[in-house]
């Protein structure tokens, strides 16, 4: 295939190069001007269309598109924690097998619409977990997207359900080593919901497997509150004690670390992941992004894989927070999901060159003003939207045309995920 024309970007930093550029299988092979189509080359004419890499959210539940709307538990929950116990926790254990597949399939119809085509996902079904990664897998592969995956280890179900989790996240680790579409990590629930016995056999398998932990970090004050209340140490001291503090880590939120604890997990070469709207919707504070380092990922914790909505949310955050002259450039976030990506997979995410992941969007964008690299994080906040979205690529193929993707049914899809939501939420009740 050849895009003929299009202009080019790289979002941190930003650059802008109007070349054609000619994909292979799923690697992007050459990039330059007047590049001439061989011999039955479909050709895809990209003059006064902007070009962007794929999208990567860096952390996420799938399972949660089956929770939008879903009646409230009652009582306003008084903390998070209540929140977790009474909502959360009563939904994942609600999950059956198909569920979790037309979640997932939801969830990534939502991500290729906005240009999102790796999707970094945090799983549980406590009632469903073995083979649950592959149902998921199976989602994701019939919408095109790629996937890493991992299963959610927690004791708050017994050591049946963490040695289960423990389980199918080794067993996808193993099947998934070589994966071009697929990879894993070892996914664990939070501090205070672990012991230590637990988080020591989450730190052997990652070892074994050569891949990082995917956990909560201070999320909520809760967390480690009650991590030093049983442990008489923080979460950053419990990571290290058990080996699980490294450059492959992926640590979600954030939000309650120190500055003296963010400093040791941006020394140890581990990613942290902002998420913006769930922070706010669940009130748990402001995370201090501005201290996350160059490591730094933008994640969804469960909403819509949206990253240009989400990096709005993070943008108004930010300079709400640190005010006009300090603030952070967000735009670096969604560079770092595609550097993640790049990490995990080994081949390089985020660009358009030559040897890059044929993973891109095709934008119908026309500034109303001039569009330099120098200003290119400003249209990305304020003027792109996923209905200009013309075509979204994953591993060179097209996903999504025009808003809609193009391996699956959406009408029937979304019919039956409503049942199956119905379904969930009478299960939650009982």
């Amino acid at each position: 295939m050849l895009l003929k024309g299009g202009l080019l970007a790289h979002l941190h930093p930003p650059a802008l190069v109007r070349a054609d550029v000619r994909v292979e299988g799923d690697t992007i092979v050459a990039r330059g001007a007047r590049l001439r189509p061989k011999p039955g080359e479909e050709v895809e004419d990209c003059r006064e269309r902007l070009i962007l890499p794929g999208f990567v959210c860096a952390h996420t539940h799938m399972y949660s598109a089956l929770s939008r709307g879903m009646p409230p538990p009652g009582a306003p929950p008084r903390s998070f924690p209540d929140m977790l116990g009474r909502v959360w926790w009563r939904f994942d254990e609600a999950l059956n097998d198909e569920a979790v597949y037309y979640a997932a399939m939801v969830g990534a119809v939502e991500a290729v619409r906005a240009g999102a085509t790796t999707i970094i996902d945090h799983h549980a079904s406590p009632d469903a977990i073995p083979g649950s990664l592959d149902i998921i897998r199976e989602a994701f592969g019939v919408v095109g997207v790629r996937g890493v995956l991992c299963y959610e280890v927690t004791d708050r179900g017994g050591l049946r359900r963490r040695d289960a989790g423990l389980a199918e996240n080794d067993r996808f680790l193993a099947a998934t080593r070589t994966d071009t579409m697929f990879r894993g990590l070892v996914g664990a629930h939070a501090s205070f919901t672990l012991r230590d016995a637990s988080l020591a056999a989450l730190g052997d398998l990652a070892r074994y497997h050569r891949v990082g932990v995917h956990i909560h970090a201070a999320e909520a004050q809760d967390d480690e509150l009650r991590t030093r209340r049983v442990h008489g140490c923080g979460i950053v001291d419990r990571l290290e004690r058990h080996g699980l503090l490294n450059e492959r880590a992926v640590l979600a939120h954030g939000v309650h670390l120190s500055a003296h604890d963010i400093a040791r997990v941006t020394a140890a070469g581990a990613w942290l992941v902002h998420n913006p709207r769930s922070n706010m919707n669940n009130a748990v504070g402001h995370a201090p992004v501005e201290r996350f380092g160059e490591r730094a990922a933008l994640g969804t914790d469960g909403w819509p894989a949206d990253m240009l909505a989400e990096l709005r949310f993070a943008h108004f955050r930010e300079r709400e927070h640190l005010g006009l002259r300090r603030a952070h450039p967000v735009a670096a976030l969604l560079q770092g999901g595609q550097s993640l990506a790049s990490e995990i997979f080994g081949v390089p995410f985020g660009s358009l060159a030559p040897g890059s992941a044929a993973d891109l969007v095709v934008c119908d964008y026309v500034p109303p003003t001039p569009l330099t690299a120098a200003n290119l994080p400003a249209h990305l906040l304020a003027g792109v939207q996923p209905s200009m979205m013309a075509g979204v690529m994953a591993a060179g193929r097209w996903v999504c045309r025009n808003g809609v993707p193009v391996n699956i049914d959406v009408d029937a899809v979304y019919g039956r995920a409503r049942q199956l939501a119905a379904t969930v939420w009478r299960r939650m009740r009982g």
